[in-house]
């Protein structure tokens, strides 16, 4: 019903409103998908900017430089990134704790600088045309067809023994070792899932920015807004991203217009007061009311 609901949107509101509600469904489609892997595992993983400049930077460099089409790129795109996310997983995902925050977050800048690097010493320009016909509502319609792929998805894996293993390791890897769960492939593979998932609304969004910089897709921010959200929400439930993205897309739309130079500071106090006073989410303190009123 709620999918329904959402589809028929464009169609009543094609203005300001299509903008906001574009943008909120990208970040439902890639906190939903972060939570995947960092929900179960409780590792923060700030490569989300990575796989998403993947994912942008490979439809643009297709469409602009070897003339090839956007479906052909969409669908080669979220494959380059998944092979990225199993070498990146294979070699970090034993790390834990601050190392694999601090690591997840370097690669995302790591990449943007080779980008940029290779762009402006080998060939020439900066940036990459992305036109397409798409319209707004175009884009919200593939977004929305993502995030409900991503639901399936998640709902599958965890009723699946995958699930069951990375529930176990979030709880006490050394335990699940010593059950017999391979800990290092059961995270290496929903790694690769969410790192999919990000290269795919990438590529969807390309369009959007017409023109596409480093800088642009390569957003270290948007690694830390698809974290905030995520946890805002909630990430014990499959829903709860959700809860978290509408209420902050909207105050991060009203923040950015009204002090655009404090952006940085508005996210660091959300995620301060998050980690202090709802570190569960919102999913976490409905279930705790819920209890405290049944009691």
């Amino acid at each position: 019903m709620l999918t329904v609901l959402a589809a028929v949107f464009p169609l009543i509101n094609d203005g300001y409103w299509l903008s906001i509600a574009t943008t909120a469904m990208m970040y439902v489609a890639l906190s939903t998908s972060w939570s995947l892997f960092s929900g179960p595992t409780h590792l923060i993983a700030l490569s989300t900017g990575a796989f998403f400049g993947v994912g942008g930077y490979l439809v643009g460099a297709g469409m602009s430089d070897y003339d090839q089409s956007f479906w052909t790129m969409t669908l080669i795109a979220p494959l380059v990134a998944t092979a990225l996310a199993l070498l990146i997983g294979l070699a970090t995902l034993r790390l834990s704790g601050v190392y694999f925050v601090i690591f997840t977050l370097g690669l995302a800048e790591m990449i943007r600088n080779l980008v940029s690097w290779v762009q402006n010493n080998f060939l020439g320009s900066r940036g990459l045309y992305v036109l397409t016909d798409f319209t707004e509502a175009h884009i919200y319609w593939m977004l929305l067809a993502t995030s409900v792929v991503v639901f399936i998805a998640g709902w599958w894996i965890n009723r699946s023994r995958l699930g069951f293993a990375l529930r176990i390791i979030g709880d006490d890897e050394e335990v699940a070792r010593h059950v017999g769960i391979n800990t290092a492939w059961s995270k290496v593979i929903l790694f690769m899932t969410t790192g999919f998932f990000a290269a795919l609304v990438g590529a969807i969004v390309a369009p959007r920015y017409s023109y596409i910089e480093p800088n642009v897709v390569f957003s270290p921010q948007l690694s830390f807004l698809v974290v905030i959200m995520a946890l805002l929400g909630g990430v014990h439930r499959l829903w709860g991203p959700l809860v978290g993205v509408i209420p902050f897309t909207l105050a991060w739309e009203i923040i950015s217009a009204s002090f655009p130079y404090s952006t940085t500071l508005f996210l660091g106090l959300s995620f301060l007061l998050i980690v202090y006073f709802i570190p569960n989410g919102f999913t976490g303190l409905f279930a705790q009311l819920i209890r405290r009123a049944r009691t």
